[in-house]
């Protein structure tokens, strides 16, 4: 498991607890604190299963991998001199 899943999910956790205690406490700042945590710990875990994923695929098709680092260089080339 990727570190950024485990980070993830770890903030999901938390974001939740803090999300309970702001709703018992009637603190409606540490809810939206507690929600807006659960929300990145989501985008977190989503991006390591993302990159995960890529890591997978390119350890299981290496050309394929080459061949699209390849064109995202050219793209990126392609946009950086455009703007000079």
């Amino acid at each position: 498991m990727v570190q950024d899943q485990v980070e993830g999910a770890a903030q999901n956790v938390v974001g939740k607890v803090q999300d309970a205690v702001g709703a018992i406490t009637g603190d409606a700042s540490t809810q939206v604190e507690g929600k807006a945590r659960q929300a990145l710990g989501s985008l977190q875990q989503s991006y390591g299963q993302t990159i995960d994923n890529v890591r997978t695929a390119v350890v299981s098709q290496p050309i394929n991998g080459v061949l699209i680092a390849a064109a995202v260089g050219f793209v990126l080339g392609a946009l950086w001199n455009r703007d000079r």
